[in-house]
């Protein structure tokens, strides 16, 4: 039996990185996953791709094309899981976005509206839209994709940061709101991995050079994975964690004790 085994969640941004890592732990555990990204290419990848590794005791994965700033997306999303899977109990909001490193009075007003849109408004959208049916069936995990860019915001990266802090208030604010009624939030703190994004957070290319430099501030050593983040979501998501809510969890290799 997988730590989630008959579990069903929907999981955002899961066509590339910290979400592909999500996705195909979790179905290893046993969930079964709706992919829900804007990406058709990638979601479609890692769905074939749990699919055709999937062997005995773990679940399935479904692709949705997802636009997670729109109500209408978690509704589809929300349905689909009940159609096919008859329930849903887990939503990673994960899906994310940032503008290229930068002062901070160089940031576009479309670059800060889309940071806005994508990292504040889709949780708005997902709670709105699922929290009524966990209240309704006594029972929901959030797992909310945060960054240690809201606990300590690093110059080049401040209104990106200002959407993460936003992020950890309301975990800890809709997990006591919510707990009542059965429904745990928490969210992950990752540091910097080496996703699709990461020459954004860094503000220069990717090279074996700047991640051995980056490493060096770190007092673990390293970058972020996704096996690091998806071992803790696994957690938090299962019943394992069932007295752990509104927590921001760093998963950032002692970085914020530096």
């Amino acid at each position: 039996m997988g730590r989630l085994q008959g579990k069903v969640a929907l999981i955002t941004g899961a066509g590339s990185g910290f979400g592909e890592g999500m996705a195909k732990a979790f179905t290893k555990e046993g969930a079964n996953v709706i992919i829900a990204d804007i990406a058709i290419e990638g979601g479609k990848r890692v769905e074939s791709e749990i699919e055709a590794a999937k062997s005995e005791g773990h679940g399935s994965a479904m692709f949705l094309e997802f636009d997670v700033t729109k109500k209408q997306a978690w509704e589809k999303g929300l349905e689909l899981a009940k159609e096919k899977f008859g329930k849903l109990d887990i939503v990673c909001n994960n899906a994310g976005t940032t503008y290229r490193k930068k002062p901070s009075i160089d940031v576009t007003e479309d670059e800060f509206d889309k940071i806005i849109a994508v990292n504040i408004k889709s949780i708005y959208q997902s709670v709105v839209v699922v929290m009524p049916y966990f209240v309704e069936q006594k029972y929901g995990v959030y797992l909310n994709t945060s960054s240690v860019a809201g606990t300590r915001v690093r110059p080049g990266q401040v209104f990106y940061g200002g959407t993460k802090g936003f992020l950890n208030t309301i975990t800890q604010g809709l997990a006591a709101e919510y707990g009542p009624e059965g429904v745990r939030v928490n969210s992950i703190c990752p540091l910097r991995g080496a996703t699709g994004l990461l020459e954004m957070f860094s503000g220069v290319p990717d090279t074996p050079e700047e991640r051995a430099r980056f490493a060096q501030s770190v007092p673990l050593g390293r970058m972020s994975t996704p096996d690091d983040i998806s071992a803790a979501a696994i957690y938090l998501a299962s019943d394992e964690a069932a007295f752990v809510s509104g927590v921001n969890l760093p998963v950032d290799g002692g970085r914020l004790a530096v």
